[in-house]
Order: structure tokens, then sequence, then C-alpha cells
């Protein structure tokens, strides 16, 4: 007979094996982190785990296991006749709740009378959750990463995303945390993920790469937006061989323009964020880009913000915290247009090691 539990570090080295990962806890458990690739299939709701919750509390342990077990029992008979009614009879899954208890030992236990295969992650979440930590602690010590450099406007992330498609590995911390990594920087309807769920993200992205082969990476500072990156990886980062890209001011300001134009559209928002910056600046000078924004005089405004913030803050920062800066391979574009990002990183992904194993 098929054992039913399995250890967290089996179940993840073999995560691709199961057809679905199924997670049995609440739906705001499930919003908060996640195994990468679950479905959210709660034996309990939110208002039902508080109920079940309240009645332990105040009546006993056997009332709420009682209307407990009610709840989940009709809960997993409508993910039956709704999430699993087309499943073939050798469908897979991998079941979890929190801590690998009563939750996903029911729901196992009703798809295995069924005659699927189901598994519990022993330990459950928590289980997964140590295991992503311990992992982020060696993980990055492994990558030979690349960082791209270079200020405010030059583009980092447009060539990382010309070297994803020419078949480089790209580490797109921004991408992960959905955040541009500046002031600036949130998303307009993409609010950031969880702490943890960015980490699992990171996690899940950096066991995929080969350590034999180039990882490129943009220089973050700690945080992206709210977001904490883990010390292991700062560490390499801040080691690694750099490129430096240099783009034109003018190209600089349409770049900026062009990945940024909701600020345009959203005037009371960028006011908002400016705002942010009268600390280090002072009123005055705040005041004074406030005002271009309102006039609509983007380009001298999106100029006096490098010239004037981001211009000397890079500045500050990268000779500082990356020790190859000074030593950066220079990469030189003529203008902000795809096809001269495309071309530099079809040159920097052709290099041994970056787009093939290294010799």
């Amino acid at each position: 007979m098929l054992r039913t539990t399995i250890a967290c570090d089996e179940a993840l080295a073999h995560l691709e094996a199961f057809d679905a990962v199924i997670d049995v806890r609440s739906p705001s458990e499930f919003a908060l982190d996640h195994v990468p690739g679950a479905i959210s299939c709660p034996v309990l709701d939110d208002d039902e785990r508080a109920r079940i919750g309240t009645m332990h509390k105040l009546e006993s342990a056997f009332a709420a296991k009682r209307a407990g077990a009610a709840l989940v029992a009709r809960n997993i008979a409508r993910h039956l006749e709704q999430r699993f009614a087309d499943k073939p009879r050798q469908w897979r899954p991998l079941v979890y709740c929190w801590r690998g208890g009563q939750r996903s030992g029911a729901m196992v236990h009703v798809l295995s009378a069924v005659g699927w295969p189901a598994r519990q992650l022993d330990g459950g979440y928590r289980a997964f959750r140590r295991h992503v930590v311990a992992d982020l602690e060696t993980l990055p010590r492994r990558l030979r990463l690349r960082i791209v450099c270079g200020p405010t406007g030059s583009g980092k992330s447009r060539l990382l995303r010309h070297l994803a498609r020419c078949g480089a590995q790209v580490l797109d911390l921004e991408e992960l945390a959905q955040h541009r990594g500046s002031v600036l920087g949130a998303l307009p309807q993409a609010p950031q993920p969880s702490q943890k769920h960015f980490e699992t993200r990171l996690w899940s992205t950096l066991r995929g790469f080969d350590p034999r082969r180039v990882v490129f990476a943009e220089s973050e500072s700690r945080k992206v937006g709210q977001l904490r990156l883990p010390d292991a990886l700062i560490e390499q980062m801040r080691a690694a061989e750099c490129v430096q890209l240099q783009l034109p001011a003018d190209a600089r300001v349409r770049l900026l323009r062009d990945e940024y134009a909701h600020f345009e559209a959203d005037g009371p928002a960028l006011m908002r964020q400016l705002d942010c910056l009268v600390a280090l600046h002072g009123r005055e000078r705040v005041e004074a880009w406030k005002r271009l924004a309102a006039d609509h005089r983007w380009d001298e405004m999106v100029r006096r913000l490098l010239e004037e913030h981001y211009d000397p803050a890079y500045h500050r920062s990268i000779s500082r915290n990356f020790v190859h800066a000074a030593d950066a391979i220079q990469v030189a574009l003529g203008s902000e247009a795809e096809a001269d990002y495309a071309s530099a990183a079809a040159a920097l992904a052709a290099e041994r090691g970056a787009a093939g194993t290294a010799a």
C-alpha cells in the first residue's frame, strides 16, 4: 500500500512529478504564501476557520471538532464535484496544510479512498518554509553572478529582459518583487507580494539556475520597495563582476517617461511619491519638481530628478557597495531603442559561461 505521507525534502526534490499541489489552508493563508504552483482548495475558509476556533475556546474541543468535521466534509465534497471531477485514475496530487495535520490528512484520506495516489506533505507549509529559509542561505553562494550597473534610466531592466530572450540566466529581482526599486518604483495595480511569498518566488527561481553558467542581475539595494533581499544574496551580488550601462541623457529621459507613463496620467499619485523626498531634499526643491509636473514640463522635470536626486544617490552607492564596479565591462548604447538593447544582450549572452556551459 502506498505510504500517504512524504518528507518535505523528498517532495520538493521531485515537485514536478506531482500532477497538482493542493493547498487546503484558508484563502488568507494561501494569499500570504504558498508552495510554487499550488492551487487553493481550502477545507475551511477564513470565516469557517475563525468560527471553529472560537467554538474551541468557548465551548469545547469536542464540539469544535464535530462542527469542523461537517464543514471539512462538505468542502471536500465540493472540491471533488467541481475541481477534481475530471481527474484520471493516475492523477497524483501532493496535499499540504499548515503543519501536515488534520486538514491535509482529511483531504488525503478521501482522495486515497477514491483511488488516487495522493501524498500528504509531512510537516506541511511550516516544513516548506523552513526549507526555503535554509536554502536562501546556501543557494546564492553557488551563483556565478554578473551585476548590471548603471544610473536610473539607463535601461538595466530592459537589458535583463533581452538577456533572458537570448537564453541567458537572469535573476530579475524587480519582477519578482513587483517593484522598480526606487521611491517612484511602485507598479500601478500590482501590489508587492508578502515578504514570505517574495522569498518563495526567489527560492523557486534560484533553484532552477545552472551553477555552471553566469546569472545576470541588477545592482539592487538591500530592499526592493518594501521587500528585503536575503543577506547571502546581497553579499554574493556585491562581490560579483559588473557590467556598466551607458546611455545618453536625452535617451534616459525618454526611457523613463516611457516606463513611468502612469505617473504622467495620475498627477496626485506622483505628488504623493515626490513628498517622500522632502526629508532628503527639502520642501523648496520638491515643490519645484512638483510645479514642473503640474505644468506638464515632463522632460525638464525628469532631467532635474535625475541630476538632483537619482544620479548623486547612484554614484554615492555604486562604488561603496559593489567592489568590482570600477572594473566593470562598459556597454555604451546609442539610444533607448529595443534593438540597441537586443544587440548588447546578444553580445553579453554569447560570452562563455553566459549562454552555455562554462569550460
